[in-house]
């Protein structure tokens, strides 16, 4: 995951979902919308001790639905764990066609321009 900035999760801090149980915080993701139609699915993380119990596929399912209920026809995402992202629906995308994250957030990113993260899309 990357490390953002504590002013970029303030600006964001309404895209997050958070899941619990047992009164602990286990997942978060996120879904920011880029443009009228497309959105990512960001900051995915499942706490350790959480891990292999399927919280990851349910906290992007909750994104996608969320996504769908905006109207939104794509979501994307930008991963290191593909075949997590496959069993999902997700192909491989590459990030030439994804223009509005390149330039508007990719460029900040201290690994830009040599991203080694995989970019994947599917449809809502």
């Amino acid at each position: 995951m990357l490390i953002r900035p504590l002013s970029d999760i303030y600006e964001s801090i309404r895209d997050f979902c958070v899941l619990e149980i047992d009164d602990k915080i286990c997942g978060c993701g996120a879904l920011h919308i880029f443009w009228e139609d497309i959105a990512e699915i960001r900051s995915l993380c499942v706490n350790s001790d959480y891990q292999k119990r399927g919280l990851g596929k349910e906290i992007v399912n909750f994104l996608i639905e969320e996504a769908r209920q905006l109207k939104l026809k794509k979501v994307f995402a930008l991963t290191y764990q593909v075949v997590f992202f496959k069993s999902l629906g997700f192909e491989i995308l590459d990030k030439s066609h994804l223009p509005q994250k390149i330039w508007s957030e990719c460029v900040k990113c201290p690994k830009f321009p040599d991203c080694d993260e995989v970019a994947m899309i599917r449809k809502v």
